[in-house]
């Protein structure tokens, strides 16, 4: 007699969002934060943890939600893979809230050497939080940056959906989540100097919101008095379109049809979703 297996529902979901987005930014803001104030590491560490949290968030939720972590990977699977559009905001909501707590639990465990590094809590370590043009401190303008970002999300989505694809060479032995984490170290090595590859709305805007909450009140502009915050929103959405949209029309519609899977699945967890018993 066959029997379905239950699937976790829209709460499971976006618990799985919340976890795994949380888990994403303990490691990367973290490392930052160990890197600026505490003088341990430097790029290459910081590009190394983004992408192993990247690796780690994604073993914690693909199971149940697909583990997008990201909302301009949401709205980008929406556009082009079949994920559903009412999921959209509930799923970006839930990132951004995991992305917030972990910046809360950075900000407080590293509270004493933040201050002692940048009494005054300015951008000197605002940027272990959120993103900032040209990292703060070299000449890259507001349209650069949101430039930048498009760009890089566009290489990060292209890339995701290559990878996940079941009709393309797709990552065998569950694999898939340690490739997209080299992927976002080698976004960090080639792609971090305009505007800090903040490729996921969540990652800037959680954070963000939590170094403001907790003393950093510049938190929304950058160096020039600009209100910055928008532009790591609303331009890596914008590249993830783009990037989805030239993977579905250079490689994706070419492809070979695959087994079904479903949609919007980042990397394919629940492609068996019934049991038979004897």
């Amino acid at each position: 007699m066959a029997a379905r297996l239950k699937l976790p529902g829209m709460l499971g979901e976006l618990a799985a969002e919340f976890a795994g987005t949380m888990i994403l930014i303990l490691f990367g803001v973290g490392v930052v934060a160990q890197v600026v104030a505490g003088g341990l590491g430097d790029h290459d560490s910081i590009a190394w943890a983004w992408g192993l949290g990247v690796t780690l968030g994604v073993y914690v939720a693909a199971r149940i939600s697909g583990a997008h972590l990201n909302p301009a990977v949401t709205i980008a699977l929406a556009a082009f893979k079949g994920f559903e559009w009412r999921k959209v905001l509930p799923y970006s909501l839930a990132q951004t809230l995991g992305a917030f707590v972990a910046a809360l639990l950075v900000r407080w465990n590293y509270t004493e050497v933040l201050h002692q590094m940048d009494p005054g809590l300015t951008r000197k370590t605002q940027f272990v939080f959120s993103t900032l043009p040209g990292n703060g401190s070299l000449p890259v303008g507001h349209w650069g940056a949101f430039r930048d970002q498009i760009i890089g999300t566009a290489i990060l989505l292209f890339l995701i959906l290559a990878i996940t694809d079941a009709a393309n060479t797709a990552p065998a032995a569950n694999l898939a989540p340690v490739v997209i984490g080299l992927l976002v170290v080698a976004i960090g090595m080639a792609w971090g100097t305009d505007a800090g590859y903040a490729i996921n709305p969540a990652r800037d805007f959680g954070p963000r919101l939590a170094s403001f909450i907790t003393g950093y009140g510049g938190a929304w502009r950058d160096k020039t008095g600009y209100l910055y915050w928008w532009i790591p929103i609303v331009a890596p959405i914008i590249g993830g379109l783009v990037g989805a949209g030239l993977y579905q029309g250079l490689i994706g519609r070419f492809l070979p049809s695959a087994a079904p899977q479903e949609p919007g699945e980042i990397p394919t967890p629940r492609e068996n979703v019934e049991a038979t018993r004897g």
